[in-house]
């Protein structure tokens, strides 16, 4: 039943009612359909409260005692998958099911408290408190059952505490607030966790703003599709280019992509901002097609969250009709993490999009701890190897990895790209290596499409000549 519809039938059921007794009568008639789906609102492999019924139920605690502090703590382990790969997925089950009854004798045994399973290994709690001490308390029991407990896997929990000096903080604020501070220890085994404080107070509050100027930058024109080519090492000819997204805001100037990006990404909203570039793209390459230029291909970003969107296949589909854009000229570039929020629903469409003569690229190649399953399950059709990997090329190790990576990459039969070439010592070692196309600042920097445009011309003119 719809919002509108409950309230029309509930109205029109108490014709004598004033207007404020049918809204109040109302209200009392929703908070109690609420009430009564709490209990269906359980994941079924824990029996804890989704997040949907955790939002409603810590929301009305906090309405009914707006005078006390809240707080949230939320855990998430380093790496879970490999925990089932390496033990199964009926252990990493198992480990769950614990986790699980460790977050819920708080909900049982302390007053003011739910505990919520949000996802895979994510868990949080949401408790009132007098002193800080009180949640980091919480969290050194939780960490040292979940480090006792018998588990053929070393488990590595990360934790982060989310509070709020305002009065009565939303709940999904104050979630926030936790994962942002989680994030933050990401990748220093040295922490177990962190407390929400005032530069990720600050942080937070950019990202608000970035939130609420994204629709009207969108709206306005104020990001733009830039380019960054990618050459042939031998003669510095462009074959190509990665179309990127800089945002041109009317009183900040340039916004990093670094500021927004991430925004985005936890948002939802960098879908749009995609489909918003790729339709830039196609609508660039449709123009060269009509009047007869030469055309390169440029790739286009593929977020992660796009693992969950069933259109994908078909808003691609649709821009290249629109446009009248031979699919090869627009290449899919993925990162790992793609893959990891649903790997075989993302497998599914990008196979979908090769067969529809789509090409796929992975993108930032080496930097992923699971990057050679990938290569082994994944029909690839370019791997762009990370500048990372390329930067200690000093090193005698180094040289022989990246000599060896190389060559196994080019036996697999896949198209090689190399990110982030900055010198001339980079780019001899890597032409030695027999790999010839690459991005980078020794060649070009990111550009706006009409510079990238000028590029081209000028390189279809000297073409024109030597004819």
């Amino acid at each position: 039943m719809t919002y509108q519809k409950a309230k029309e039938e509930i109205i029109e059921s108490s014709p004598q009612k004033t207007d404020a007794g049918k809204e109040e009568l109302y209200l009392y008639s929703l908070r109690k359909m609420a009430e009564e789906n709490v209990e269906n609102n359980r994941t079924g492999l824990t029996n804890l409260h989704n997040i949907n019924s955790f939002f409603y139920l810590c929301g009305e605690m906090i309405k009914q005692q707006p005078d006390k502090k809240y707080g949230v703590i939320i855990m998430d382990i380093v790496q879970f998958k490999a925990v089932n790969e390496f033990c199964g997925r009926d252990e990493g089950d198992r480990l769950l099911r614990f986790i699980a009854s460790c977050f819920d004798w708080y909900e049982n045994n302390r007053p003011d408290s739910y505990a919520c399973h949000i996802r895979a290994d994510i868990f949080c709690i949401c408790t009132s408190y007098e002193e800080v001490e009180e949640l980091e308390i919480i969290v050194r029991e939780i960490r040292k059952k979940i480090t006792d407990f018998p588990f053929a896997y070393r488990v590595q929990p990360s934790f982060g505490i989310g509070i709020s000096p305002e009065r009565a903080p939303a709940i999904s604020y104050l979630k926030d607030c936790a994962t942002m501070a989680m994030n933050s220890i990401k990748g220093k085994v040295y922490r177990t966790y962190a407390v929400f404080d005032e530069k990720m107070r600050s942080q937070k509050m950019r990202e608000r703003q970035v939130e609420n100027d994204i629709v009207s930058a969108l709206e306005n024109g104020e990001l733009q599709l830039y380019v960054q080519p990618k050459v042939d090492m031998r003669d510095g000819r462009v074959i190509g280019g990665e179309a990127l997204v800089r945002w041109k805001h009317p009183e900040k100037g340039l916004v990093p992509p670094r500021e927004f990006i991430p925004v985005l990404e936890k948002n939802g909203f960098i879908i749009n901002v995609d489909e918003y570039i790729w339709e830039k793209v196609f609508a660039y390459l449709g123009k060269l097609h009509r009047e007869d230029r030469m055309l390169v291909p440029v790739s286009i970003n593929v977020s992660r969250l796009h693992a969950y969107d069933e259109k994908l296949a078909e808003t691609l589909i649709r821009l290249r009709e629109e446009y009248d854009v031979p699919p090869e000229y627009v290449p899919l570039e993925l990162t790992e993490s793609a893959f990891l929020e649903d790997e075989a629903g993302m497998y599914r469409r990008m196979e979908s999009l090769r067969e529809r003569g789509f090409l796929v690229s992975m993108d930032d190649f080496g930097t992923g701890y699971s990057t050679m399953n990938m290569l082994k399950n994944q029909t690839l059709d370019e791997i762009k190897i990370d500048k990372e990997f390329i930067r200690d090329l000093e090193k005698d190790k180094s040289r022989i990895i990246i000599r060896n990576t190389i060559a196994m990459l080019q036996q697999l039969g896949v198209h090689i790209v190399i990110e982030g070439v900055e010198t001339e010592e980079q780019k001899s070692f890597l032409l030695g290596c027999g790999c010839t196309d690459a991005q980078g600042f020794l060649f070009h920097r990111p550009m706006p499409v009409e510079a990238f445009d000028a590029l081209l011309l000028q390189q279809e003119c000297e073409y024109d000549r030597t004819k």
